[in-house]
Order: structure tokens, then sequence, then C-alpha cells
């Protein structure tokens, strides 16, 4: 039975939902780059080339709408539990769907119904949300591509990482993309055996 067991990273980061009834492919899955409307061009373009870079079984999907059920009116947010469980519903079989947003997402954390996230996936699974609405107008390419391959990261099983430069990293309530270079050699082995060019 599907479940949910959200693990925060942070209230601007990451975070992860433990779908431990899901099973992975034994066989390279192919991702699919979901965009919703609000994405433009260029930042579809730019999270494609640096994935690919790593994962070369990457298809592009015409852009979305957000589901409206995912719209929470009280924050002006979008849940991203429900948009993962959108998601899911449109997931093929040996596929991944990760999404692509501008808006802000969030999920549910304790006795804080609606806290503020930048991305959430499936661990392990096929679905996950990355969102740029917090990232640092600075460094937006970067980070943003940081918090996608972190959701990313999840879906092929990976836990936090206490190696402070990995892709995985846990942020404990901060944002430390910056300082965010690579996989770590355990979390780069643990996707190594599932295909990645790394």
């Amino acid at each position: 039975m599907y479940r949910f067991g959200l693990l925060l990273v942070l209230m601007f980061v990451f975070a992860c939902d433990d779908n431990s009834s899901s099973v992975l492919n034994k066989k390279p899955i192919v991702v699919d780059l979901q965009p919703f409307s609000d994405i433009t061009s260029e930042q579809l373009k730019f999270i494609h080339q640096e994935l690919h870079k790593i994962y070369p079984r990457i298809l592009i999907r015409q852009p979305i709408d957000m589901p409206p059920a995912a719209y929470y009116k009280e924050r002006n947010r979008y849940r991203a539990d429900t948009i993962l469980r959108f998601l899911r519903s449109r997931a093929r079989e040996g596929h991944l769907i990760i999404a692509l947003t501008n808006k802000d997402i969030s999920h549910t954390k304790g006795a804080v119904k609606d806290y503020g996230i930048m991305g959430l996936g499936l661990c392990p699974g096929n679905a996950c949300v990355a969102s740029s609405f917090r990232v640092s107008k600075e460094d937006h390419w970067s980070q943003f591509f940081k918090v996608a391959i972190h959701e990313l990261g999840h879906t092929q099983g990976l836990p936090h990482c206490p190696v402070k430069i990995c892709f995985m990293r846990d942020a404990k309530g901060k944002n430390p993309t910056d300082e965010e270079k690579e996989f770590c050699s355990k979390c780069k082995a643990h996707l190594i055996a599932r295909g990645w060019a790394l």
C-alpha cells in the first residue's frame, strides 16, 4: 500500500517522501523531464543539459499546468504531496518523472500544516518535483539544478548524506547548495550501479 513518510530536510530546501513499498527497476530507467507551464524554455534547456551530462536517458515532456487539486489558497502555494500523486498517475512503466516549477511548494511537517520546501521526492519511487521559488537569484541556475539532482537521488533510493559537499546532504534548516559540489563516493557508487554516468 502506498504510504507517505516524509523526511524533511529543511524549511527552504529539500524533502524526501518514503515510499518503501516501491520497487525500482533493475534495468536503467528513463527520466521524464516534466516542466510545468511556468517554467521558461531557458530553465528547461539548462536543467536538461546538466542532467544529460550524468544520465543519458532523458525525455522532455510537453509543459502542463499545475494540477488544480494541489493549490493551497490560504498561502498561494501548491502542495507537493498532491503534485507527487498527480505525477505518479502519469508515470509510465520503466520511467520516472521529475517535474520542474517556479511556483512555491509545500507539505506538512509535524504540527506545521503548510511548510515551504524546494523539492520533494519519493524515496525510492518514480516521481519528484523541484521548485526554483526559494533558490538564490544570484546563483539561480546552479542551485535549481542541485535541487533537481537531489530529488532525483531520492527516487533512486538515496537517503540524506552526512558528507558536506554531496548533493544528497541534509541541509538541516539552511541552504547549503553553494557548498555542494558532487555526489560523494558512496552515493556515486549507488547511482553508477543504476546506470548513471558519474
